[in-house]
């Protein structure tokens, strides 16, 4: 069975458009909430992104979450000495090492593994000490995956924007067929194989296929039809088209 991972920072998007200044209560949207519910309806885990710029999830949402026993967090984070202490001090289960640019709207890309080697050991080697699952959120490239490995990550989640982008168009065989062999070298090198990034209703049909995969995190697909259907119902359906 293929676990879902629901991120929920996009409720905490809407709830800083309204509630950037607020100084005190529970203003809405709250995030924990959220999560309790997608919980119930059988997610696997949640995930959220905390940025340095913190312009959605906040520090105490984090808090909150790790105080939940039956949450099993997984904490998306930029490798950053800072975040790392921060991580060290929250003690997720999980921690996704992802790029992190201030001017984009979303996470973009992957982590360029080969291009920051000693930060990125550096931040495996203090996570695992620690008992934190490390993960690197990178492309489905060879030298990543590879790179990945001998450094000692136990998980990559295979960013798989490119081929959501591409899903319309006739690139996407061929950005299928990358996160395909992608994920073969990834297990066949020991790495747990999670994946994430533009995956929705329509286009988990052919991502569930991916070989050996273990997690898929998703979040602003289940958000958005969670505003027609409910978190819960959101979170039921996608868990039915992802494991049929």
């Amino acid at each position: 069975m293929i676990l879902l991972g629901v991120n929920i920072d996009h409720c905490a998007t809407l709830r800083q458009a309204r509630y950037r200044e607020a100084g005190g209560g529970t203003p809405e949207p709250d995030p924990v909430a959220l999560a309790d519910a997608a919980e119930r309806a059988g997610a696997d885990g949640i995930t959220v992104h905390l940025r340095e710029d913190r312009r959605h999830i906040q520090d105490r949402d984090v808090w909150r979450l790790r105080e939940r026993p039956s949450t099993r967090l997984n904490l998306e984070m930029a490798c950053t000495p800072a975040m790392i202490a921060l991580a060290l001090k929250i003690m997720p289960q999980a921690v996704c090492v992802v790029p992190e640019n201030r001017r984009e709207v979303t996470t973009e890309g992957g982590l360029d593994v080969v291009g920051a080697r000693d930060a990125v050991k550096a931040c495996i080697d203090a996570l695992g000490a620690a008992g934190i699952e490390a993960s690197l959120f990178i492309g489905p490239d060879e030298a990543q995956i590879e790179l990945s490995a001998k450094l000692g990550a136990p998980v990559v989640e295979l960013h798989t924007g490119a081929y959501a982008n591409a899903y319309a168009t006739d690139r996407r065989p061929a950005e299928f067929q990358r996160l395909k062999l992608g994920a073969v070298r990834a297990h066949g090198l020991g790495l747990k194989v999670n994946a994430g990034h533009g995956i929705n209703y329509v286009n988990i049909a052919e991502v569930r296929t991916l070989p050996h995969l273990n997690e898929l995190n998703i979040g602003h697909s289940i958000l958005s039809r969670a505003l027609f259907t409910g978190i819960e119902e959101a979170v039921r359906e996608m868990k039915a088209r992802m494991n049929p």
